[in-house]
């Protein structure tokens, strides 16, 4: 029998009862429009769609985080190998990048006690094979458990020569600010206010104050010879960067992007960003199977129950 890390048992006992009593079917339901399928084929379809009929590059994402057992580990680092596989067949100005997630390859999260035990040795094994291959990787930041680690792996693997590795930094916590001046020259930052709730002695909790930081912080990025990649959904805030920060500090088309999540309606801005010659590219989040997936959407479901009411109103937009 598998032993599981401290305050692992306690971790899955807090998903709300209500969160848990939600019919599968209806979890599927209002997740289908944010997932591309239960399969890395049907991702690598819409990859290919998106790319295809509206001119927008992908980042792919496997949901498979808070694994239990190690056989869990070696699927999530067999399926990312492949990821990367899939992604390098594609022309060069049209491969996804693929995203990581460091709690994907460990049976021992941070987060509940552990020590991340095998989740920096798969992320340099993906990385490297990614380098070799000509396919970007983005390490994405989780909750605040996980900062310091995530940015000594970064680390790591420009050490090592892997500047393919870009990372997350999330604007809601405090920390963010000073973690900019310790980022590897010239790294590519995807900048998200961040979806982890957390306390406000180490992040703001206050929605438009992250989002002000996204712009302050995107300059900072920018200036110091950075790759910023601009997540959000609110198209305010995306017309400041592109309106009032790009401009002051002077940069061309090559050093940004903006991105927002797969299944979002915001189909006339992107088209019309695409237009303006400016790269906009969708996070597409997929699963190895549905029943994963909506494992994984009643845990998101548990710590941010607001989603419930965001997928609503979008299901309005949408119509």
């Amino acid at each position: 029998m598998v032993s599981e890390p401290a305050g692992w048992h306690d971790l899955r006992l807090h998903v709300n009862p209500l969160i848990r009593i939600i019919p599968a079917f209806m979890v599927r339901f209002f997740a289908k429009p944010y997932v591309a399928g239960d399969s890395l084929q049907r991702a690598m379809e819409v990859v290919g769609k998106l790319r295809k009929d509206r001119g927008l590059l992908s980042t792919l994402d496997l949901l498979a985080e808070d694994i239990q057992r190690p056989e869990q580990v070696q699927r999530n680092l067999d399926a990312y190998l492949q990821m990367v596989d899939a992604a390098a067949a594609m022309p060069a100005e049209d491969r996804p990048t693929v995203s990581l997630k460091p709690s994907s390859y460990t049976t021992s999260p941070l987060h509940a006690g552990g020590d991340a035990a095998g989740s920096r040795e798969a992320m340099m094994q993906i990385a490297k094979k990614a380098s070799e291959l000509g396919v970007d990787v983005s390490v994405d930041m989780e909750g605040h458990h996980w900062t310091d680690f995530t940015i000594e792996t970064l680390h790591e693997m420009h050490v090592a020569g892997l500047r393919n590795a870009g990372c997350v930094l999330q604007t809601r916590l405090h920390r963010t600010e000073k973690d900019i001046d310790e980022l590897p020259e010239g790294m590519r930052v995807r900048l998200v206010i961040g979806i982890y709730q957390e306390s406000s002695d180490i992040a703001q909790t206050d929605k438009p104050a992250m989002k002000d930081r996204m712009l302050e912080f995107a300059e900072r990025l920018l200036a110091r010879g950075h790759y910023v990649e601009f997540a959000t959904h609110d198209i305010a805030y995306v017309r400041r960067f592109l309106e009032e920060v790009v401009p002051r500090v002077g940069v061309g088309r090559d050093r940004y992007e903006v991105q927002m999540l797969y299944g979002v309606p915001r189909d006339r801005f992107l088209a019309d960003l695409r237009r303006q010659g400016i790269k906009a590219r969708l996070y597409v989040p997929f699963a190895l199977s549905w029943d994963l997936a909506i494992e994984y959407l009643r845990r998101r479901l548990d710590e941010y129950p607001a989603m419930m009411w965001l997928v609503t109103k979008n299901m309005f937009w949408r119509s």
